[in-house]
């Protein structure tokens, strides 16, 4: 299933932001056995594409927004299509997208069945 694998850090845990997220599980010895969390990555996939640049993800060199180049630009319309565009390609179904100057940034999206 395409929403579900390693989590991230975010602004709720300790430690930084994006590295992976990791709770150490130990046997009766004391010796750590596990403890990559695993979850839904749908909030993270979509931050991490708006974050990165095209050829930045090695996995899929060709998804990437760079979303922060939006402060050097006016044109919130291409940014709109370039997120439905990028997100398309990884399988996300986008229904609300609201990126408009001087208003909070909302994207309502999920994985196509």
């Amino acid at each position: 299933m395409k929403g579900i694998g390693i989590q991230v850090n975010d602004h709720n845990d300790t430690g930084d932001i994006l590295d992976l997220k990791i709770e150490p599980i130990r046997d009766s010895s004391n010796k750590i056995v596990g403890g990559l969390v695993i979850g839904v990555t749908l909030e993270q996939n979509i931050s991490l594409m708006l974050l990165a640049h095209q050829g930045e993800l090695k996995s899929n060199p060709d998804l990437g927004v760079g979303i922060e180049d939006i402060v050097l630009s006016e044109d919130y319309l291409a940014f709109r299509h370039k997120i439905r565009e990028h997100l398309k390609k990884d399988g996300l179904v986008v229904s609300e997208l609201d990126l408009f100057e001087g208003k909070p940034f909302k994207i309502v999206a999920e994985y196509g069945k």
